[in-house]
């Protein structure tokens, strides 16, 4: 049995509360509405009997979560690609930092790919804000994932941060278990991935070292994540215009189920996953170069955003959005007519996904034009910059 510690409010599942949580799953009926959709080949029986057999933590995953990991991307994507495992090297565990496009797939593909190359399973990082039923928050745990709190006021960030990076220096340093957390709080929607500094302060505040020596000791691999496609393409270029029209504009809840829901079942095209180099090969220059606390971590994260834009996979959607962003003809040896036409009514096809009054399609195009072109001008610049 697992020792139990203070993460009570935020662990993922221990072994012998899986049978209770599943017991809960295969009575609730929003829970088997949705394992439906998603699995309509699957009957229902046959999914509860395989819920019911897993017993132990990796069960969930060996016997559901990757088969239909698998069955999906031959569904929606064209491939699936893991590149530079090497770099691992021998770590026993590791915090992997990466760009985020999809709620649930990002982790759940890396994961999978992970296990794949004999690296073993990894914990994920969730906000709460998603867990908005009983059975998303008994599923998530389920599936290894600890959860982030959003929305904490100001007075008990430091605490809840300081219990998410301990519970993180934990698994790492102590129980040789992999972690992922996204390089921002929420996804980069323009796909302009920069890492927030304050996950590197976070990141830092659960050991008592000084900060190189406590970000060492969690071994941080940045991963980048490369999509042909985003089905949520649109959702995320509707917000945009929502939130120009309304500064007050919230999404809800039930926007958020229906980009979990695009981003599962959307065409999605070639994957690739890329890790990049591991930051502890870097991180003793920064201690000896700089002295300052506050610049050594705009470095860090400065660094983190090297890697991950050096290591994007670019398609020919990325090469024709950044010609029709800047008005140029820079990349048309990376892309044939067929390619241009193609994405065009691509664009066409997501915006008229959008029925909202006043709608501005001039913009939302714009907006899709700079999620795909964006990843290729942080590129570009990171290379100039090597």
């Amino acid at each position: 049995m697992e020792e139990k510690q203070d993460f009570e409010d935020i662990r993922p599942l221990f072994n012998e509360e899986i049978d209770d949580a599943i017991a809960f799953l295969v009575q609730d009926p929003e829970f088997l509405r949705v394992a439906k959709f998603v699995l309509p080949d699957m009957p229902i029986e046959e999914l509860k009997a395989q819920l019911l057999s897993c017993h132990e933590w990796g069960d969930f995953q060996k016997r559901l979560a990757y088969p239909f990991l698998s069955t999906l991307i031959s569904k929606t994507a064209t491939s699936l690609q893991f590149v530079g495992a090497e770099r691992a090297g021998n770590a026993k565990a590791f915090t992997a930092i990466s760009n985020h496009r999809d709620i649930v797939l990002d982790a759940a593909l890396l994961n999978l790919l992970l296990y794949q190359a004999g690296l073993g399973f990894i914990e994920v990082a969730i906000g709460d804000n998603l867990l908005i039923h009983p059975w998303i928050e008994k599923l998530v745990r389920l599936n290894g994932c600890f959860i982030v709190k959003r929305g904490v006021s100001k007075r008990g960030q430091l605490e809840t941060s300081k219990q998410l990076s301990s519970y993180i220096h934990n698994n790492i340093t102590q129980r040789d278990r992999s972690v992922w957390i996204a390089q921002r709080e929420g996804r980069a929607k323009d796909s302009n991935d920069r890492t927030q500094e304050s996950i590197i302060k976070m990141l830092a505040l659960g050991s008592d070292k000084n900060l190189i020596e406590s970000l060492q000791a969690i071994n941080i691999i940045p991963i980048t994540l490369s999509y042909e496609y985003d089905p949520c393409d649109y959702l995320k270029a509707k917000e945009f215009l929502m939130k120009r029209d309304d500064p007050e504009y919230k999404k809800s809840p039930a926007d958020d189920l229906l980009s979990m829901e695009m981003g599962i079942l959307g065409y999605k095209g070639q994957i690739v996953f890329t890790m990049g180099n591991p930051l502890n090969k870097i991180l003793p220059v920064i201690r000896e170069t700089i002295t300052d606390k506050s610049e050594q971590i705009t470095a860090i994260a400065e660094l983190i955003d090297r890697e991950i834009h050096l290591n994007y996979h670019f398609y020919p959607v990325n090469y024709i959005a950044y010609d029709q962003l800047t008005g140029e003809a820079r990349f048309t040896d990376y892309y044939t007519d067929s390619d241009k036409k193609g994405v065009e009514e691509y664009f066409q096809k997501q915006l008229n996904k959008i029925q909202i009054e006043n709608k501005d399609e001039i913009f939302l195009r714009q907006k899709l034009y700079e999620m795909y072109a964006n990843p290729l001008i942080n590129h570009l610049n990171a290379k100039m910059k090597q």
